[in-house]
């Protein structure tokens, strides 16, 4: 899958690379940047006081079931988040009902 780019392995998870634009409709992963090599994530929340990272946070939880952590990027459009206990294959094997 091209957007495997986006994911790196590390010893405890993963690493997922996104650009983020907020004030849409609902949560949605739109697609992949390949320029980029990022997945392009679009949330309802304004970035104003931690909102739009508590939304990420949530949902990417909620997709994958496991912990969720953003690891740089928390005042910035494009983000690092961390997944913890969960392999690339299983990821991408979440991320495809997305594409």
């Amino acid at each position: 899958m091209i957007f495997s780019d986006a994911i790196t392995h590390t010893k405890n998870g993963i690493l997922l690379e996104i650009d983020v634009s907020p004030k849409f409709d609902c949560f949605k992963i739109s697609g992949y940047n390949e320029w980029r090599k990022t997945l392009e994530v679009k949330i309802k929340s304004v970035p104003q006081k931690g909102k739009a990272n508590k939304e990420i946070v949530n949902e990417f939880s909620k997709i994958t079931q496991h912990h969720v952590e953003i690891l740089s990027g928390h005042k910035s459009h494009h983000k690092t988040l961390k997944i913890y206990d969960i392999d690339k294959n299983e990821l991408l094997e979440l991320l495809k009902y997305y594409f």
